[in-house]
C-alpha cells in the first residue's frame, strides 16, 4: 500500500479519512436542508445530463476543506475540474451524485470523495444525506459504517436471481448496442436491476451485502474509486467484462472502465451472464 502523510504513529491515512468523512457530512447536511429548492443552473452534454446549484455549492464545502487541510494535494472534482498540483496524491470529488435525481425531486443522491496515490484509491467516504449515512474505507483497513464493518455480499446466488446494480458513462449512447445487450441479459436473468442515476448509492448497498453484485460499462472515473473501495475493502471481486484482471483506479479513458463486481458464486453467474451478451 502507497505511503501516508496521516497523523504520526496513527493508522494509515486516519487524518485523511476524517477530514473527507467531515467534508461530506458538511456538504450533505447543507443539500438536505436544501434539497427541495434544487435548481437546474446548466446542461452538460445532449444526453440531458444537468448540473444544479446544489452540485456548485456541495462543491465549494469539499473543496474548501481539502484545501485547507491538503494544500499540496491534485484535486480532481466532478464540476470544477483539476486542480492541478506536481505529486502522487489525487483527490476525486463528486459533490452531488444524483444530480439528475436532485433536478427532478428524487430523493436519491451521494457525497463521494476519495483519495488515490499513485492511481491507487487508498481512501473512500460515501455520506448520503437523505439517512445521514457514511460509509468510509481505507485500502488494507476494511469498510465500515456506523454500525461497524461492512459485510459485503453473501456470495450465493439467489433462487429467483441476484439484485444487481448497473450503471454506464455519460458519453454511451442510446444505439450502443454492448450497453443493450448487457442489459437485456441483465434483466432476464436478474431478479431486479438497479439503475439508480447515482451509481455511489450501487456501491455502499453492494458493500452492505444489501445488493448482490454491480456491473459497469464504460463507468465515470471521479465516483467509481470511493465506491469500489468500499466494495473491495468488503471483500468484494472485480473482473472485466470477459472475465479478465480489473485494477480500480481513475486514471484511463471511460472506455476502459467496464467491470463486473461481485462475490463467490455471484461473481461466476454474473460473467456468465455477461458472456451471454458477447461482449468482446
Amino acid at each position: 500500500m502507497p505511503s501516508s502523510e496521516s497523523d504520526p504513529g496513527g493508522a494509515p491515512y486516519a487524518r485523511e479519512q476524517r477530514v473527507a468523512v467531515a467534508a461530506a457530512e458538511e456538504a450533505g447536511a447543507m443539500l438536505r436542508a436544501r434539497f427541495t429548492g434544487a435548481q437546474a443552473v446548466g446542461v452538460k452534454d445532449a444526453a440531458g445530463d444537468v448540473v444544479t446549484d446544489l452540485d456548485l455549492a456541495a462543491e465549494k464545502i469539499v473543496l474548501a476543506r481539502l484545501q485547507t487541510h491538503f494544500p499540496h494535494d491534485r484535486i480532481l472534482s466532478e464540476e470544477a475540474g483539476l486542480f492541478d498540483a506536481v505529486g502522487r496524491r489525487t483527490w476525486l470529488v463528486d459533490p452531488l451524485d444524483g444530480s439528475n435525481n436532485v433536478a427532478i425531486g428524487l430523493p436519491s443522491y451521494a457525497v463521494g470523495i476519495g483519495l488515490c496515490v499513485d492511481g491507487e484509491p487508498v481512501v473512500g467516504v460515501v455520506h448520503e444525506p437523505v439517512t445521514g449515512s457514511t460509509w468510509r474505507a481505507v485500502a488494507g483497513q476494511g469498510a465500515y459504517g456506523a454500525g461497524g464493518g461492512l459485510p459485503g455480499p453473501a456470495g450465493r446466488v439467489p433462487q429467483a436471481g441476484p439484485v444487481v446494480a448497473w450503471t454506464q458513462g455519460h458519453a454511451v449512447g442510446r444505439d450502443d448496442t454492448v450497453a443493450a445487450g448487457l442489459r437485456r441479459q441483465l434483466e432476464r436473468r436478474s431478479r431486479r436491476v438497479l439503475q439508480l442515476w447515482a451509481p455511489l448509492l450501487g456501491w455502499s448497498m453492494l458493500a452492505r451485502g444489501t445488493i448482490d453484485g454491480f456491473v459497469g460499462y464504460c463507468a465515470e472515473g471521479i465516483d467509481f474509486p470511493p465506491g469500489a473501495l468500499l466494495a473491495s475493502e468488503s471483500g468484494v471481486a472485480f473482473r472485466t467484462l470477459t472475465g479478465g484482471d480489473f485494477r480500480v483506479g481513475f486514471a484511463g479513458p471511460d472506455a476502459d472502465r467496464s467491470f463486473v463486481a461481485a462475490r463467490a458464486d455471484t461473481l461466476a453467474y454474473l460473467l456468465d451472464v455477461v458472456a451471454a451478451a458477447e461482449v468482446s
